[in-house]
């Protein structure tokens, strides 16, 4: 048993961790090819202000020169990166993953070291920030000293049962500000939290029945609902909730008013340190709850016109991404609420067709990759605009380069300074560095989505973000490329002295 576990077969295990931190369902991931190709009758669905519109073709971001792109990564990195990189494209890694992780390899003491160790020293430091606070915090200094990049630190925990774990969970948040607040000014730019972490998965499904059919029904009364902004458009699923829910019971009541302090809590900490708090988004059976809370926080402590604290997440690939961004950003203009956005392309596309389909509906993602693309660079570029304006903050977060590109040459021709806070870009640690580094050279404010916790605790999350984002990792084909590219150009100049 154990030599299987340390042969090549087995070593494909690893490989999950890393997809899966790349996939984050909400976090950073982008369930797209490199190429891109626009529809412009989706860009104009809402508004002629979601239309990408007309940009410069020169693109502000340049991969041709990769001494410069890769001048912060020694050469050991360069290669253990290349090497990961390429055995992380691997398909049965997943596979094997979750078969170690349903078996009960792990419950042998010396297997467990095994594969645990194994696991920490290849893939889980290439794709994660550390095993704590300390850690993490002391691979964003490292970043932002040596490559200008900053770091979204998250802590890589979800899917808590109780109250007690959900408080738990909270204190972790809670220590990754105060150590963030340690680390030189701007190396770090958001904490990331999970509502799943905070907030029992069973709750977040209940609650997100009751404003499905009170959306539905508006005479349908819900006793504990705060003042938030729109949470539904008309092109929202509804069939997860194909019966009128019962209330929640008093327990639920208060259970869901303590995640509700859990996160304030959390909020007024990230307001004390001037640090932005990012809340990711989810499976569509429990985003209706997790945007009410975001929402509700939103109102509650984005009071600084110029700088928003909590930030709510978009899913580009959901069809009803457009028309719930757009509400929602009608509605805080209305209410006098700055917002902030953090974009992303999506995640749980295999389990959200799978649900749906199952039911006799739709899915609820675009039919196409190309209609995905379409929304998340209609999404980005009507925000965008509303930030040149002077209203709002974006973290778009893609590994396409064609979107970095267009979006990137969008900001400049808009007059949004490089420099300003208000538009970022972000690519997940481990991934897209030929991307970020180039958004870096341009001058651009650009975030790596770094996750961090134990590897026997973050390794769940990592495993399930792999099994709903197996194709994420053919973005790495551009990375592999240029590394090797790079790593021939330093071997000819230490062959034949002098710089290639």
């Amino acid at each position: 048993m154990a030599n299987r576990l340390v042969s090549p077969s087995k070593f494909l295990n690893l490989r999950c961790f890393v997809r899966t931190l790349h996939s984050s369902p909400s976090s950073i991931t982008d369930v797209s090819p490199l190429n891109l190709a626009e529809k412009p009758e989706e860009t104009t669905l809402l508004s002629p202000t979601f239309a990408t519109g007309a940009t410069s073709s020169t693109s502000t971001i340049d991969l041709h020169d990769v001494k410069g792109l890769f001048s912060s990564m020694s050469t050991a990195k360069l290669l253990r990166s290349s090497v990961n990189l390429h055995l992380a494209t691997l398909e049965p890694m997943v596979d094997v993953g979750m078969w170690v992780m349903k078996s009960r390899v792990l419950e042998t003491a010396v297997l467990r070291e095994i594969v645990l160790g194994t696991i920490r020293h290849t893939f889980y430091e290439h794709f994660c920030a550390g095993q704590d606070v300390e850690e993490a915090c002391w691979t964003a200094r490292t970043i932002w000293n040596s490559a200008g990049l900053r770091g979204m630190l998250v802590y890589a925990l979800e899917h808590t049962t109780d109250n007690a774990t959900s408080d738990r969970n909270l204190e972790g948040f809670i220590r990754t500000v105060e150590g963030a607040k340690r680390l030189p000014p701007s190396s770090v730019s958001f904490v990331i939290a999970k509502m799943t972490a905070i907030c029992s998965i069973d709750l977040l499904k209940r609650v997100s029945d009751l404003l499905r059919w009170q959306h539905r029904d508006p005479s349908f009364h819900l006793p504990w609902r705060q003042n938030c902004f729109p949470i539904f458009a008309d092109s929202s699923p509804f069939y997860h909730t194909l019966e009128r829910p019962d209330p929640l019971t008093p327990q639920e009541e208060k259970d869901l008013q303590l995640a509700l302090q859990r996160l304030f809590k959390l909020c007024q900490k990230c307001v004390e340190a001037n640090l932005p708090l990012s809340v990711d988004a989810e499976y569509t059976s429990v985003q209706p709850a997790i945007d009410y809370l975001t929402y509700s926080a939103a109102i509650q402590y984005n009071k600084d016109k110029n700088n928003p604290i909590v930030y709510g997440t978009i899913q580009a690939y959901l069809k009803d991404a457009k028309e719930r961004l757009l509400l929602a950003v009608q509605a805080a203009d209305k209410m006098g609420v700055p917002i902030g956005f953090k974009l992303v392309r999506g995640a749980y596309i295999s389990s959200e067709t799978q649900l749906a389909s199952s039911l006799g509906y739709d899915s609820p993602v675009h039919n196409s990759i190309e209609e995905t693309h379409a929304c998340f660079n209609g999404c980005a570029s009507f925000l965008l605009e509303r930030i040149a304006g002077g209203s709002g903050a974006v973290v778009l977060a893609t590994h396409n380069l064609e979107s970095g590109k267009l979006l990137a040459t969008k900001a400049r021709d808009l007059g949004i300074s490089k420099e300003d806070h208000k538009v970022q870009f972000a690519q997940l640690y481990g991934m897209s560095e030929s991307l970020s580094f180039g958004l870096r050279n341009a001058g651009f404010q650009v975030s790596k989505y770094m996750a961090f916790g134990p590897v026997e605790k973050v390794m769940p999350y990592l495993l399930r973000r792999a099994e709903e984002n197996r194709g994420l990792l053919s973005t790495s084909t551009l990375d592999r490329h240029l590394m090797r590219k790079e790593l021939k150009r330093r071997i000819k100049a230490a062959v034949l002295g002098g710089d290639s």
